[in-house]
């Protein structure tokens, strides 16, 4: 069984607990975070201190282009907690998002949240992301564990 960690649970469905900014700020990692600087500078960051976040929902530290997310801000006005309560999925927003990437995952883990549960959703994107080797989680999209560098299989 899963622990679900709330402030993971980002409303979009890039589930935060593989995402390389918050793997990079719980390790403390900082020579991570200077390989993710340049990738992320386009969402906000500035400095290798700007790669950080607790989760998107985190009443801590939230990565700058999460802190101002038209996804976050539209579920919280419609009082949802995320796109897979939505009827309006997928909406104007998420088809406009500025990275397709992005959009890709957001469409592909919403349906799947919405037909497994989040504690079912949750173990499947963490055991996609799981290191055969080292065990370790890594983040989205990875071909190599950052930890032991050996080959992700379920990427």
């Amino acid at each position: 069984m899963v622990k679900i960690k709330k402030e993971l649970l980002s409303p979009c469905g890039l589930y935060c607990g593989v995402c390389a900014v918050y793997l990079a700020h719980i390790s403390n990692d900082n020579d991570f975070k200077k390989k993710l600087l340049p990738v992320f500078e386009k969402w906000g960051a500035k400095t290798i201190e700007d790669i950080a976040c607790t989760g998107c929902l985190s009443d801590d530290v939230v990565f700058p282009f999460c802190q101002t997310c038209a996804i976050k801000n539209c579920i919280k006005k419609k009082n949802l907690e995320g796109c897979r309560q939505c009827d309006d999925f997928p909406c104007e927003i998420l088809k406009h998002w500025p990275s397709p990437e992005g959009k890709e995952v957001m469409l592909k883990e919403i349906s799947i949240w919405r037909e497994l549960g989040t504690e079912k959703w949750i173990e499947n994107i963490e055991d996609n992301n799981k290191c055969p080797e080292c065990g370790i989680i890594n983040y989205r999209g990875v071909k190599q564990c950052f930890k032991c560098q050996a080959p992700m299989i379920n990427q």
